[in-house]
């Protein structure tokens, strides 16, 4: 799409945008058919009118590995922008992903707070997020009030999601993996041990799905 294309097909059609439909094709051709369980961030609390929401939502799929797969927007350009087109990168140059392996979307919500709290950050200190970093927790569990030995997040490319070109840049998906308080100290001990512990994951769990109630260590 040329520029000029891009500015008569936002002009022409006001409700556009085109940075959603990159995420939600790219789902739909892991999901084929499904409509995902959505969940809007509440609009006057959104950051653009002075709040501190800094994502307009959440999506979350059902695998049919046994697992909710969970999507943010908002940590790129979803809405026809003149300026950010042809960018570099995307706004941020990602969207935060996360597996889940629970039943229902109402006990992966949770999450969705988490993911949010992972957004401000990044909005307020400017500092982004990349693939084979970690964020260390307090030392409890992820999923405050549940006990669980799941108390920190390391950070992949999504299993299942390539990085695509798009008119606003580059678009990736990095997925959020829980981890014990044991896995994090071997990370903090020595930072190559992030490689060693997601090769030893996959080996049971290809896909790196997050289950708190995971006591097994793999490192």
């Amino acid at each position: 799409m040329t520029k000029e294309e891009f500015i008569k097909k936002s002009e022409e059609d006001k409700e556009w945008a085109p940075g959603w439909d990159i995420i939600e094709n790219e789902f739909s051709k892991l999901y084929p058919g499904q409509e995902p369980n959505h969940y809007g961030t509440n609009m006057v609390k959104r950051a653009i009118f002075g709040g501190d929401q800094y994502l307009d939502g959440y999506s979350i799929y059902t695998s049919d590995n046994g697992y909710k797969h969970i999507v943010t927007f908002g940590m790129t350009e979803l809405y026809a922008d003149e300026e950010a087109f042809g960018g570099e990168w995307n706004k941020w140059g990602y969207e935060m992903t996360i597996k889940l392996k629970e039943d229902n979307p109402e006990d992966c919500l949770w999450a969705l707070d988490m993911l949010g709290n992972l957004a401000r950050y990044t909005y307020t200190t400017e500092r982004f997020f990349e693939p084979y970093q970690y964020v260390k927790g307090n030392g409890e569990s992820l999923h405050v009030g549940i006990d669980s030995k799941i108390t920190a997040l390391i950070l992949v490319p999504d299993t299942e999601l390539e990085t695509k070109d798009t008119i606003y840049g580059e678009t990736a998906f990095i997925q959020l993996v829980g981890v014990t308080e044991e896995e994090i100290n071997a990370i903090l001990e020595d930072r190559n041990n992030i490689h060693i512990l997601i090769e030893n994951m996959k080996k049971d769990n290809p896909h790196l799905v997050t289950d708190m109630k995971r006591t097994k260590s793999y490192i």
